[in-house]
């Protein structure tokens, strides 16, 4: 069973960055596409970001387009999140996720195949 840990989440004021990363506990055909999924609170969790194991096939929500880089290690079975210019509206659970393809990301109703625990991100104005 693959695992995911997140961490780097934490509170800035309005204009901040931060720096997200998740590791996996091992490379399987079900981590080849890892990124970001976020939850605010009474509202469904949709995808922010997600790459390949290459590096060169990415996809951002409309919302953090412009604001946010999605990067990754292949070598250490980790994906970032480089989170800029950062707003309230991007308050919320920050979780890592995993899958063999990128559908999860930009579906209605996202369900990889694996979840992290969740880091939260709280931004201030």
């Amino acid at each position: 069973q693959v695992q995911l840990m997140e961490s780097g989440g934490g509170s800035v004021q309005a204009g901040g960055s931060l720096r997200l990363s998740c590791t996996a506990s091992e490379y399987a055909a079900s981590t080849n596409f890892m990124g970001w999924i976020r939850e605010i609170p009474g509202h469904e969790r949709v995808g922010v970001a997600v790459i390949n194991t290459a590096g060169d096939d990415t996809y951002y929500a409309h919302a953090v387009r412009g604001r946010s880089t999605v990067s990754r290690d292949h070598a250490k079975n980790t994906v970032y999140l480089q989170m800029d210019s950062l707003k309230p509206d991007d308050t919320a659970m920050y979780f890592c996720a995993a899958d063999s393809t990128d559908f999860p990301w930009v579906s209605v109703h996202p369900h990889p195949g694996h979840w992290g625990q969740g880091t939260q991100v709280t931004v201030s104005s």
